[in-house]
């Protein structure tokens, strides 16, 4: 696996409910599903600077607080190969969540058993993600 096949993915959590993106039809890699937030990390760029780098692009905030959570991957031949998905929750931010992006044609809230529940996630390990959340997250209640 190279460096180019690493991206930096956030989950924003609020009022228990992650945030999540629907692809835009016309993307190339899991078109018209949802998705976490994120992309790849650039070169010289640590995960954290790329995970901030992406969620002011994709929908316009700054993480305050983050944890991770794990990777995940997946292999998409048609993208290189085995991809690797380093996984963050995201406790706090400052601004507002906006689809700022096109690569998303909306954004939307989900309780952990809708996102587990959704037909059309872009990775079918997202499941198994949103579980390890709700874990973590009923901890804090």
């Amino acid at each position: 696996m190279t460096d180019s096949n690493v991206y930096a993915c956030g989950i924003p959590f609020l009022n228990n409910r992650v945030l999540l993106g629907f692809r835009a039809p016309h993307r190339r890699i899991y078109p018209s599903r949802w998705d976490v937030l994120g992309g790849k990390v650039e070169a010289q760029e640590s995960l954290e600077e790329a995970l901030a780098r992406e969620l002011a692009e994709e929908i316009g905030i700054v993480p305050l607080s983050t944890s991770y959570l794990r990777a995940v991957t997946d292999d998409v031949p048609t993208a290189g190969g085995l991809l690797r998905y380093e996984m963050y929750l995201v406790k706090s931010w400052r601004g507002d969540a906006v689809n700022a992006s096109p690569e998303h044609t909306r954004i939307a809230w989900f309780t952990i058993p809708e996102a587990i529940a959704l037909p059309d996630l872009a990775v079918e390990a997202y499941r198994e993600l949103f579980k390890q959340i709700e874990t973590l997250t009923s901890a804090d209640r």
